[in-house]
């Protein structure tokens, strides 16, 4: 006999450690099947591109900070690098190389938590979390040196960087590639395998890569259905050229691959990492840039490749010390936009596990 059942709508949300309250999902449910799913997300209201406008280039920076708060550095490094092909103002050598260096760390910290939360969402129960917190705090302890912060930076200036990396720095970095092999290995022996985490990801949550392309999905999310586009490589932007790594893929684009993508991921930065270490120069670490930066009257957007996916920046000077226009591409916005797609025909267990394996910090998707 067939079992009758009525639909109904359940508001879900904040259940996601970045959502604060302000994303929620109407889903309609068939039991616990999900018929639809409305994602509402929007709401922070800080009003950022518009509160931009009415400061100077420098102003803006910490703004950037409070995007994406988990990959603070890359955000810097997105929007000095618009006001920098806006002005048309030189980055020294060096600068670049440590700007490489923050992105590369930032990375590798964006996707500890990335996937350390997934196996919390998964019913982990902390332990995974905790491994990769306690390397993410290696981590914290190096951005310290460099600028005395932990969360929000500020490091990057339009030019360069704010200071250059103390006599410590280089020796903590070193420990600290030598280490994280052993710690990734701890990482792949609890997961990869673990019959429950398979149980729950692997042809869940399945993103077809033709519908992703269409959506502009970037970054892991894209990567995972198979889609080998990296902004670093296929856009090389700072000194990205100079090094030697490889482009992480999936195939099937389902929840599992997307946290496969993020650990093989860890791999190419510390690649990267050692190549950066090997061949950075001596000497200035940011041009001569004055207090109040008028760039001429224009317009130009910079991309860089953020742990969560593209980055961009579009600003139009008017000739003043503010920006007359300033706009975001925000990948965590716009790789929520299908998350309807990947959602419907699944339980509500699965939701929150797909969810997750998006990666987002509501900070960026406000509008």
């Amino acid at each position: 006999m067939e079992l009758r059942t009525e639909p109904f709508i359940l508001n879900l949300g904040p259940q996601h450690p970045s959502t604060h309250g302000v994303f929620r999902m109407r889903a309609r449910l068939d039991g616990e099947v999900v018929a639809d799913l409305e994602p509402i997300f929007g709401y922070l209201h800080r009003g950022l591109e518009k509160l931009a406008e009415g400061r100077t280039y420098t102003q803006n920076i910490p703004f950037t900070d409070r995007m994406d708060y988990l990959a603070s550095m890359t955000n810097n490094q997105a929007y000095v690098m618009a006001v920098e092909k806006l002005a048309g103002i030189e980055v020294p050598e060096r600068a670049e190389y440590l700007r490489v260096i923050m992105a590369e760390l930032m990375r590798i910290s964006s996707h500890l938590m990335a996937v350390g939360f997934l196996t919390n969402d998964l019913g982990a129960m902390m332990t995974p979390l905790l491994y990769m917190f306690r390397e993410r705090e290696k981590l914290l302890d190096l951005f310290d040196m460099v600028c005395g912060q932990r969360l929000t930076y500020n490091y990057m200036r339009i030019g360069g960087v704010s200071h250059d990396i103390p006599p410590e720095f280089m020796p903590a970095l070193k420990k600290f590639i030598r280490e994280m092999p052993g710690f990734i290995g701890d990482y792949e022996q609890l997961l990869k395998e673990n019959e429950i985490l398979l149980a729950r990801t692997k042809g869940v949550g399945i993103l077809p890569a033709d519908m992703a392309v269409n959506a502009s999905i970037s970054g892991p999310v894209l990567r995972a259905s198979g889609v080998k586009y990296d902004v670093r490589k296929d856009d090389p932007y700072s000194v990205y050229d100079r090094f030697k790594f490889d482009v992480a893929l999936g195939t099937a684009g389902d929840t599992y691959d997307r946290y496969r993508v993020r650990i093989a991921e860890m791999w190419q930065s510390l690649r990267i990492l050692e190549q950066a270490i090997e061949q950075i120069p001596t000497g200035k670490i940011r041009a001569d840039v004055p207090a109040l930066l008028r760039p001429p009257k224009g317009e130009a957007y910079a991309r860089i490749e953020a742990p969560k996916g593209e980055l961009g920046f579009y600003l139009v000077s008017d000739g003043s010390i503010a920006p007359y226009r300033f706009r975001v591409r925000p990948p965590e916005l716009i790789n929520l936009t299908l998350l309807r797609e990947m959602c419907v025909g699944w339980k509500v267990s699965d939701l929150i596990i797909i969810f997750g394996s998006i990666d987002i910090a509501m900070g960026e998707v406000d509008r």
